[in-house]
């Protein structure tokens, strides 16, 4: 199964990727949430920099890099969240 999700850039990785919000189509679903980072990097490969300092949330839950399984719905949103900084 596949699913069209739309994936938020927050931060750094709007600066990386040029685009706030991006739609996708045809993500594979269940995913690990290490082969979406995977899928994003190979269209934004300056997302790199940010692996280990990056979380992904899916429908507003954080999910780490990793092995974490996602089941992806049609229109779900996916935010890639880097580290804020502020006061």
């Amino acid at each position: 199964m596949t699913a069209q999700v739309y994936v938020l850039y927050f931060a750094k990785s709007v600066e990386l990727t040029g685009v706030k919000e991006e739609e996708l189509v045809a993500v594979p679903t269940p995913i690990s949430s290490g082969d979406l980072w995977t899928l994003l990097l190979r269209r934004h490969p300056r997302l790199s920099v940010l692996r280990d300092h990056v979380v992904l949330a899916v429908r507003q839950q954080y999910v780490a890099i990793g092995d974490e399984v996602v089941t992806l719905g049609d229109g779900d949103e996916v935010a890639v969240v880097p580290p804020l900084s502020g006061g």
